[in-house]
């Protein structure tokens, strides 16, 4: 990616976090950037394109940050709540208004549109994850304790963005302890 791609992806993952996909247009995040209209177009095609990008690499950016999380947990449990742990520490510089998926779908509902499949792709992604290290604690149960997990978690994340109560993020992580320890899965 070119230097001005480079900006021009930027400047659009922060405005469109900041004032949502419709609300910016490619002349605002043109001149956030420094470069021309042309220059997006050359490097994009579109605003679509614009925002397919800043959905992938907002994903992209995520897995890389929850897998040292996860390969640093040497227990099933502890992988679970590292996923837990991982949201948490990652919501301080990334999670202002919530999540970026969730807020990209309240905008993006048309499944026609190419930027569908990351918003919903993520969250499948989320959820196989969870179920899958649901499956090392439970195999009779992973597909329902990983749905529960997955709850907690995407609760949790709406909540913090609306700012419904503190801690919300510690609190689904507390949850999701109980809830192994309750199902016997937990120590």
């Amino acid at each position: 990616m070119t230097p001005g791609a480079r900006r021009a992806l930027d400047a659009a993952s922060r405005l469109f976090y900041e004032r949502g996909i419709h609300a910016v247009g490619v002349d605002l995040i043109a001149a956030e950037a420094g470069v021309t209209k042309k220059t997006l177009y050359d490097r994009f095609g579109s605003k679509e394109q614009i925002v397919v990008e800043y959905l992938a690499d907002r994903d992209e950016r995520w897995r890389a940050f929850l897998a040292p999380y996860l390969a640093a947990a040497t227990t099933p449990e502890d992988r679970i709540l590292a996923v837990f742990d991982a949201v948490r520490d990652w919501a301080e510089d990334h999670l202002a208004k919530g999540c970026t998926m969730v807020n990209a779908h309240a905008e993006i509902s048309d499944p026609a549109h190419p930027a569908y499949p990351i918003i919903t792709g993520q969250k499948a992604w989320m959820l196989a994850l969870f179920t899958e290290l649901a499956g090392e604690i439970a195999p009779a149960r992973a597909a329902r304790l990983g749905r529960t997990l997955m709850l907690l978690h995407e609760g949790a994340l709406v909540a913090h963005g609306l700012r419904i109560f503190p801690a919300a993020l510690d609190e689904a992580r507390e949850d999701a302890a109980d809830l192994l320890r309750l199902s016997g899965a937990g120590r």
